[in-house]
């Protein structure tokens, strides 16, 4: 909700979301009969982010056979997702529903802080595992020594490290305010969650966890695209080996964590451009603008379980396991989701 207060809505006349507070923000509420739509739109959004990320995670700890460098990087992708799913997105669909924040101003800040810092985390982990999937595929004799569990703990370590002191530095630090000169000419009405972002911290920031980090994984799956069609040609002259057979497996695996990739691009593209020009039009986008990117950048973290469940057949063999409580017996985490 990025309201900001004029003259003409200090009126009496319209309702605010503190109606004994001098300078609260304007209630544009919707109709009931628009809000309960919502309501149940985004409540089905969360609770499916929220299991579906938690499914991917429970597989990949639980099973034995899942535990592998490419998988451990999907772990934390998927943590990324469900934080997103279980601490920002339930306050936001109040505030897109209901066009005010009632949770105070501390806890838009924390709101702010995970909200960059999730964002940041799945970026990073998705540059990560295109690292990963290089070495699979480009260079299979190499992938052993290098992508050991214990490089991708170290992987998996920088990206939380440095997304959780980005997002949580630049909002209570302030650093989202250098370099804005006109500060008197923007007033924060009462009852919103802005955390308003200087031409340098925008630009920066979304350079910085977006734009930079989204070029290297484009070039790199642009790599292996390459390397993979060479394979490919070179697997036709062959015939089919059991080594064949795991070049097929990791192009697979290359081909779905790249739509993986699509998905999330496209899916923060139309919120990072409205981030990065905002300041530069004086902070005038629509708030049902500023709303609507937002949000479709947040399903990017409902669609990748949906994504795992359509192209891995070992996901989907692990939710009937699940489903069934098959889980819950003796010797279950040996259970072998697909032949090697």
């Amino acid at each position: 909700m990025r309201d900001i207060l004029n003259d003409s809505e200090t009126s009496g006349n319209i309702p605010h979301c503190y109606n004994s507070v001098n300078g609260s923000c304007p209630n544009s509420t919707y109709p009931i009969i628009i809000r309960a739509p919502l309501y149940i739109f985004f409540g089905i959004t969360v609770v499916l982010t929220v299991v579906g990320n938690l499914l991917v995670i429970t597989t990949v700890i639980h099973f034995k056979q899942l535990h592998t460098p490419t998988n451990y990087l999907i772990l934390s992708l998927a943590a990324a997702d469900l934080l997103l799913g279980g601490i920002v997105m339930p306050p936001s669909v109040m505030r897109s529903v209901e066009s005010c924040w009632y949770f105070g101003e501390l806890f838009c800040k924390f709101h702010t802080s995970t909200d960059m810092m999730c964002c940041t985390a799945s970026i990073i982990n998705l540059s990560m595992i295109s690292i990963d999937r290089y070495y699979a595929v480009c260079h299979p004799l190499l992938y052993k020594s290098k992508m050991t569990i214990s490089t991708v703990g170290i992987m998996t370590s920088i990206s939380w490290i440095v997304s959780a002191v980005f997002g949580y530095t630049v909002v209570f630090q302030e650093l989202n305010l250098l370099g804005m000169q006109a500060l008197d000419n923007i007033v924060v009405c009462e009852g919103s969650c802005i955390v308003l972002h200087s031409f340098l911290s925008s630009s920066f920031s979304a350079a910085l966890s977006f734009y930079i980090p989204g070029m290297i994984i484009v070039s790199i799956y642009l790599k292996i695209f390459l390397v993979a069609q060479e394979q490919a040609r070179s697997v036709q002259i062959m015939n089919a080996t059991r080594k064949s057979s795991l070049t097929r497996m990791e192009r697979k695996a290359t081909k779905t964590l790249a739509i993986i990739m699509g998905v999330f691009l496209s899916s923060w593209i139309p919120f990072f451009l409205v981030f990065t020009i905002d300041p530069y039009i004086d902070y005038k986008t629509p708030p049902l603008v500023f709303d609507l990117v937002t949000w479709i950048g947040y399903l990017n973290s409902t669609f990748n379980p949906v994504v795992y469940a359509y192209f891995y057949s070992w996901f989907r063999h692990a939710l009937k396991i699940i489903m069934s409580g098959k889980i819950f017996q003796n010797g279950s985490s040996r259970i072998q989701l697909f032949s090697v």
